[in-house]
């Protein structure tokens, strides 16, 4: 059991039984391809990713039944390049519950559209965290590291780092490999970018927004709510060192890919001061979703 970060969540388990670090749903839709075979093989494949995601032992912690993190991954197929190679997106999304409540709170949701990868039905799934053996598996080993990484940063401080850098090392295992979304040259948005940001001193602030976040704030709201309120706010305020230091970062728009919504229904039931420091403080480190915001001044 992950003993350091979800000490408060055993008590919702009369029983333990060991499991694997992810609860992780998988769709591959592949309306796109066409030929009479092409839903059963991509039905299957989606079998084998759900396998290699949820069976797969990811860390050294225990996990039990409820503790697994919860997660979604679709993979959209929209073009056969040749006979087992494919090109598509992945979309994947992560959550974290809020102690005391039924609520999940999302985490990461980031929808990568540099997908290429080969396929050949019923082969075996391989992975080894020392070499680049393929690019299918090599995704989803880096997205599973990514979600588990964000996810420990909820509960402690920082505490994600060691998995961020399992999904640096299989970046660094990529740079020879043909297919998109490895490189640092090849765009300012993509799987390099993400984990080399998040490794990188100038966006630790967000990670410490993400624990502040959660544990000091939203994991407080049932027993004490203006106060995990206002403990949400301080936190997001530790937000403003990136964007003076990168404005319209990459990190920053993923952190907010994952919070703009909840962060409104959240402040929809604050005080009119809350209100007016909240939007302020947003329309200037996140002003793409100014209208959202907008929103919280009338709604109640």
């Amino acid at each position: 059991m992950k003993i350091n970060f979800l000490f408060g969540f055993l008590f919702l388990s009369s029983t333990f039984t060991l499991a694997q670090e992810l609860n992780c749903k998988v769709q591959v839709v592949s309306t796109q391809i066409q030929g009479s075979d092409a839903k059963r093989i991509f039905d299957n494949m989606s079998k084998q990713v759900f396998d290699f995601m949820n069976n797969t032992k990811w860390t050294k912690d225990n996990y039990s039944l409820n503790e697994r993190i919860e997660c979604n991954i679709q993979i959209n197929v929209t073009e056969k390049l040749s006979t087992d190679e494919y090109k598509g997106t992945i979309s994947v999304v992560s959550s974290r519950p809020v102690f005391k409540s039924s609520l999940n709170s999302t985490v990461f949701n980031y929808q990568d559209q540099n997908f290429v990868f080969k396929y050949v039905e019923f082969q075996p799934f391989e992975f080894n965290l020392s070499i680049f053996q393929n690019n299918l598996t090599s995704v989803l080993a880096y997205y599973a590291y990514m979600i588990i990484g964000f996810d420990y940063d909820t509960f402690s401080k920082l505490g994600g780092t060691e998995y961020f850098q399992k999904a640096q090392t299989i970046v660094s295992n990529a740079q020879s490999a043909n297919e998109p979304g490895w490189k640092a040259f090849e765009a300012t948005k993509n799987r390099y970018w993400l984990v080399e940001n998040s490794l990188a001193t100038v966006f630790q602030p967000i990670r410490e927004t993400m624990y502040n976040y959660h544990r000091l704030g939203f994991d407080i709201m049932v027993d004490k709510t203006d106060e995990g309120r206002s403990k949400i706010l301080e936190a997001l305020g530790g937000l403003l060192p990136v964007h003076k230091a990168r404005p319209a970062s990459f990190n920053m728009q993923i952190f907010f890919n994952a919070k703009c919504d909840e962060i409104v229904n959240l402040f929809c039931k604050g005080t009119s001061e809350e209100k007016a420091k909240l939007i302020d403080l947003l329309n200037s480190i996140d002003p793409a979703n100014t209208n959202k915001y907008s929103k919280i001044q009338t709604c109640n």
